[in-house]
């Protein structure tokens, strides 16, 4: 989402996001947009992104804020929202 969707006025959909992993190799290509969910309800719980609307499997969503890139000492780069906790979602180190 950081490359690709980082304004908060731009819309983007579930399948997009998952289109990109696979791009990337960051998901098996049998991963299916249902084994997402949990990982995108986490996201709007976070208050990271919202859903601005649904159709069956395909959600919209909008960013609340821009993602910011930050260090981890830990793992490197890592992307957050200005609204989520400051710890690295890898391994829990605090970004402060």
């Amino acid at each position: 989402m950081f490359e690709n969707f980082n304004q908060p006025d731009t819309p983007f959909t579930n399948d997009q996001i998952l289109d990109i992993m696979r791009q990337h190799s960051l998901v098996d290509d049998a991963i299916t947009i249902d084994d997402l969910e949990g990982d995108f309800e986490s996201m709007c719980d976070s208050g990271l992104i919202r859903n601005i609307a649904q159709n069956f499997t395909t959600m919209w969503f909008k960013l609340f804020d821009v993602i910011e890139e930050l260090h981890c000492d830990k793992c490197g780069g890592v992307h957050l929202g200005s609204q989520e906790g400051r710890a690295c979602p890898v391994c829990g180190t605090s970004l402060v």
